[in-house]
C-alpha cells in the first residue's frame, strides 16, 4: 500500500511537472533579441552609417547621426519581429529557423506581437522627431514592404517576393541620407540601387544552398520554382549593374578614386564568379562562395565609400 501510495504521488508529480514548461524553455533576453535578427540589424545599419556620411561629407553632426541610426535600428528590428511573428508556422518546418524562440515555444505569439508594434512605434517617432519627415516616410516604407508586401504576400505566393522585399532593405542607406539632406536626390538613388541590385543575388545564393529546406517549408523561392541554373542567370543583370553604380558614385562626385577602385573592382569580381556559376560542377560549394563573397562586397564597399567620400 505504502509503495503504491508512492508510485501514485510519483506520478501526479510527474503530470504537473509536464504541464510547466521547463527551464530551458523559457524565454531569455537573447531570445528577444534574436528575434529582431541582429545580423541584418547590423549590416543595414553600417548602410544608413554609409548614407549619413555621404550626405555630410565629412561634416557630419554626429548627435543627429547617433539619433537617426537608433530610429532606423528599432524600425529594422520592428520589421523583423512582425516577420517572426507571422513566418513562425513556416519557420518549424526548416532546420535553419526551427529552433527560433517562436517556433519552440519559449516567446508567445501574444508577446513578440506587442513587442514588435513597441519598437516600431519607438523607430518611427525617433525619425519623425530627429530625422525629419522625409526619413520618417521612408522608414514606413520600408516596414510596409517588408511585413505586409514581402512577408504576408509575396513571401508565400511568388517567386517575385526576393526582388520585392528588397524595396526595403535598400531604405536604411537612404533614411540615413536624406536625415542629412531633406530630399531624395541622384546620391540617395544611387545608395537605393546599391542595396537593391545587392540583395536578390546574394539572398538567392543562400536559397540555392537551402533549396530543399525551403521547398519542405512551402516558400516558393526562385531556386525552389525555376530550378538552380535560372536562378544563377537572374542573378548576372543584377550583379552586372553594381558596375556603373559605383561608376556614377565617382562620376557624380559623390565619392572619390579610391572607393570606385575597391566598388568597381568588387563588382567585377562577383559577376566574374556569378558567371563561374553557369558552369560549376557542384553548385553548393559555387552558391556559399557567392554567398560570403557578397557579404565582403557591401562591407568593403560602404566602408571604402564612408573613407572616400567627397568632402562636400
Amino acid at each position: 500500500m505504502d509503495n503504491q501510495w508512492r508510485y501514485q504521488a510519483s506520478s501526479e508529480s510527474a503530470a504537473m511537472s509536464a504541464k510547466l514548461p521547463p527551464e530551458a524553455e523559457r524565454a531569455t533576453w537573447r531570445d528577444f533579441i534574436t528575434v529582431t535578427k541582429p545580423g541584418i540589424i547590423r549590416s543595414n545599419l553600417i548602410a544608413a552609417f554609409a548614407g549619413f556620411w555621404l550626405a555630410s561629407g565629412w561634416d557630419v553632426h554626429y548627435g543627429k547621426l547617433i539619433l537617426t541610426l537608433i530610429g532606423t535600428m528599432l524600425v529594422m528590428a520592428s520589421a523583423c519581429v512582425f516577420n517572426n511573428y507571422f513566418d513562425r508556422d513556416l519557420d518549424m518546418k526548416m532546420e535553419r529557423t526551427k529552433k527560433r524562440g517562436l517556433p519552440t515555444g519559449r516567446l508567445k505569439p501574444n508577446t513578440v506581437l506587442v513587442y514588435a508594434a513597441g519598437l516600431g512605434i519607438a523607430g518611427l517617432v525617433s525619425l519623425f522627431v530627429f530625422s525629419g519627415v522625409l526619413a520618417g516616410l521612408l522608414g514606413i516604407v520600408g516596414m510596409f514592404v517588408y511585413v505586409v508586401v514581402y512577408t504576408l504576400w509575396l513571401k508565400r505566393t511568388s517567386t517575385w517576393s526576393t526582388s520585392v522585399g528588397a524595396i526595403s532593405g535598400a531604405m536604411p542607406p537612404v533614411i540615413g541620407y536624406v536625415a542629412v539632406t531633406g530630399r531624395v536626390d541622384l546620391g540617395a538613388w544611387l545608395l537605393f540601387a546599391m542595396l537593391f541590385l545587392w540583395q536578390p543575388p546574394h539572398f538567392w545564393a543562400l536559397g540555392i544552398r537551402r533549396k530543399e529546406e525551403y521547398r519542405a517549408a512551402g516558400f516558393p523561392l526562385l531556386p525552389v520554382v525555376k530550378g538552380t541554373r535560372r536562378t544563377k542567370l537572374q542573378m548576372i543583370p543584377y550583379v552586372a549593374l553594381l558596375v556603373p553604380v559605383s561608376v556614377y558614385m565617382y562620376v557624380y562626385h559623390y565619392a572619390g578614386i579610391f572607393y570606385l577602385i575597391v566598388s568597381a573592382g568588387l563588382s567585377v569580381t562577383w559577376l566574374y564568379l556569378t558567371l563561374k556559376g553557369l558552369w560549376a560542377k557542384d553548385d553548393d560549394a559555387w552558391a556559399k562562395q557567392n554567398f560570403f563573397f557578397s557579404i565582403n562586397y557591401l562591407t568593403l564597399s560602404l566602408i571604402a565609400m564612408v573613407l572616400n567620400t567627397i568632402n562636400g
